[in-house]
């Protein structure tokens, strides 16, 4: 509709934009001169601890100096309530007790139309509110109490039950004078084709319910009791109010959470994100049951410029974790990209904190892959590049996908990371004073620049012996699959290092209890040890040694371990006899020859004792035990003991 001349003047008058920014930020008072109309505060559009976001009173402008957001109130409204520039209008005139013009008769009444619709949904709430109170809902009750669902979470979340009743909601609220025809239009209940009496949409379900940004119920998710139902989850359908492609459950209170620092998590269901609020990650958001679209990925970024995509760690979220790379790609701008959280194989958000915690969780989250490693894991993968026409096609492909984001710069950067990763792959040895990055659960990094404290640290800076790389690699397998530790136990506490990194890493993997990658670095995170675990990951044999990078198989690992540790014994073993011989051989009386022949059995005995048992392993000797093993040799060929004599 179109609004009078000197209408927006007079509402933009009326309206004190401090008040309108004031109600989504926390002003920073050392900054701030509120006598002056001078106001800063940490922006809500994007996540920053220092208050780079400045509302001028008097002019009834906001501009953030880190974004580049700006704009007056009716923008600040449309941006944070997701609402249309009317919407944003209606909004501020009811605060400022402006009377609206008068619409045109078919605006009207699809207003009035969309009140009456959230007026049942508001009461269908109440009453599924109430069912979850009664006695068919003891098996409900029941279920969300083993799902650790305490009454304030109920509460918060507002969580219903829908009986096994054909006409329960309808009848309650026709008989509260609401119009059958909206219940129906609502989606809360259903008329059928026939003719025939209507019935409720959620029967026997569990009910969530979905509200907008402006937090307005718009629609339900109900969750199956009987498991043998068509759907487990059913969303309402499509209806004047809901479109389930353009919304996200627990929308208002995420972009919040947002707005004060939080980072923006998006899980895949209502569970999910119930456990990570409770978790204190309450910037989380799940869309309704299906693949995420582009008008969800762009509420998103809304909230936040890089929200994390935390999947299920089974196959069906890695290819959703794919999908999600084809529809972002073409929607990338500067500052605009996502995240990726895998979690361990079968297990969600949910199940995560319940085993092992929030640390756990942060942990993870603080490790979530950038958009252009997900690329490249897709295009690499199971696969080998063993010939030109393989490479070629890969470069390709890669070529191909890129292509498909707008903007020239950020296309650009992105070509220059993927040519760094085609480097690693089919060049692995890597470039001098060159390191990796962080440790992530399913193998090791691509090159990253490493953290001030990885640099500093006693693996980052000394230099490494034949014993010291051997102890490494044990260790880096032993933090990949930490449940073979107890195999190993005994071997792994007769390890003796040189670097107290390694030593420290050894306690660890000795008194934890983690079962996976996830739980090692959260161990590391609380322990300190996060710069030492990145340090055992900067080495170059490790990072293409194919237990350490390929897909999981504790299997081929504890082969690998076995023969590591066998490696280390034997090579230990025959330095300690080699260093015995020379030692006796230098006390050897003058001009005993029989000193010198027993010494020479001896030896060859030792040798052959101390030698490994497979051929692999016996090319392993390290070459300061080989050099060991060759002056002994020469000294008893020259037989010193009788030359003392002389």
């Amino acid at each position: 509709m179109s609004l009078p001349p000197g209408f927006l003047d007079e509402l933009r008058n009326r309206v004190s934009i401090s008040q309108v920014v004031g109600r989504k930020v926390i002003w920073d008072t050392r900054k701030s001169n509120q006598a002056k109309g001078d106001l800063w505060a940490p922006c809500p559009f994007h996540q920053e601890k220092t208050a780079s976001f400045h509302v001028d009173d008097r002019k009834g402008f906001y501009y953030c100096f880190g974004c580049h957001a700006k704009g007056d109130a009716l923008a600040f409204v449309q941006e944070t309530e997701n609402v249309g520039f009317m919407e944003a209008v209606e909004i501020l005139a009811r605060e400022a007790g402006l009377p609206m013009p008068a619409r045109d008769p078919q605006a009207a009444e699809k207003a009035d139309r969309a009140t009456r619709l959230v007026g049942a949904m508001e009461a269908a709430v109440a009453h599924y509110r109430l069912q979850l109170k009664t006695g068919a809902a003891a098996e409900a009750r029941a279920y969300l109490e083993r799902r650790g669902l305490d009454a304030a979470t109920l509460d918060r979340f507002e969580i219903g039950f829908a009986p096994s009743v054909r006409q329960g909601a309808f009848s309650a609220l026709t008989g509260k004078g609401i119009d059958a025809g909206e219940v129906i239009e609502a989606g809360i209940a259903t008329k059928p084709d026939d003719g025939g009496a209507p019935y409720d949409a959620f029967r026997d379900r569990i009910m969530f319910p979905i509200r907008d940004a402006r937090g307005r119920c718009i629609g339900f998710g109900g969750r199956a009791l009987d498991p043998n139902a068509r759907a487990k989850y059913l969303n309402s359908r499509e209806t004047p109010l809901f479109d389930k492609g353009r919304a996200l459950y627990n929308h208002a209170p995420a972009r919040d959470a947002c707005g004060k620092g939080q980072p923006l998590i998006v899980a895949e269901g209502y569970m999910d994100v119930i456990a990570l609020v409770k978790a204190g990650f309450e910037a989380a958001v799940a869309p309704l049951g299906t693949a995420i679209t582009e008008d969800q990925l762009r509420l998103m970024w809304r909230m936040a410029d890089e929200p994390i995509i935390a999947l299920d760690g089974d196959t069906a979220g890695l290819r959703a974790a794919m999908r999600l790379v084809d529809l972002a790609l073409p929607l990338l701008e500067p500052g605009k990209t996502l995240r990726f959280c895998l979690l361990p194989e079968g297990q969600d958000p949910d199940d995560l904190l319940k085993a092992r915690g929030a640390d756990t969780m942060r942990g993870l989250l603080d490790s979530a892959e950038p958009l252009v490693r997900m690329l490249w894991r897709r295009e690499t993968e199971g696969q080998v590049f063993d010939s030109p026409e393989r490479r070629a096609a890969l470069d390709g492909r890669l070529r191909q996908a890129i292509a498909r984001i707008p903007d020239q710069g950020l296309r650009r950067h992105y070509g220059e990371a993927l040519a760094e990763l085609r480097r690693a792959l089919f060049r692995p040895a890597p470039q001098p004073g060159r390191q990796r990055g962080p440790w992530r659960p399913g193998g090791f990094a691509e090159a990253q620049a490493p953290l001030a404290d990885t640099r500093s640290s006693a693996l980052g800076s000394g230099a490494l012996s034949a014993d010291d790389l051997r102890i490494m690699m044990i260790l880096a397998t032993l933090c990949r699959y930490p449940t073979l530790v107890e195999r190993f136990e005994d071997d792994l506490d007769s390890l003796a290092p040189r670097h107290p990194d390694h030593a420290a890493l050894i306690d660890l993997l000795l008194a934890t209890r983690a079962e996976d990658e996830a739980g090692i670095i959260a161990d590391c995170a609380a322990g300190g040890l996060t710069p030492a675990l990145e340090s055992l990951r900067a080495t170059a044999h490790l990072r293409i040694t194919p237990v350490l990078i390929g897909p999981p198989d504790p299997d081929k690992a504890e082969s690998c371990l076995s023969e590591e540790f066998a490696k280390y014994h034997a090579e230990r073993a025959l330095r300690s006899e080699m260093s015995e011989a020379l030692e006796d051989l230098a006390r050897a009386p003058e001009g005993d020859g029989r000193l010198g022949r027993r010494l020479k059995h001896a030896v060859q005995r030792r040798l052959t004792a101390a030698r490994p048992a497979t051929a692999e392993a016996a090319g392993a000797v390290s070459e300061d035990t080989a050099a060991l093993s060759e002056s002994l040799r020469a000294l008893i060929e020259a037989r010193v003991w009788e030359k003392k004599g002389r």
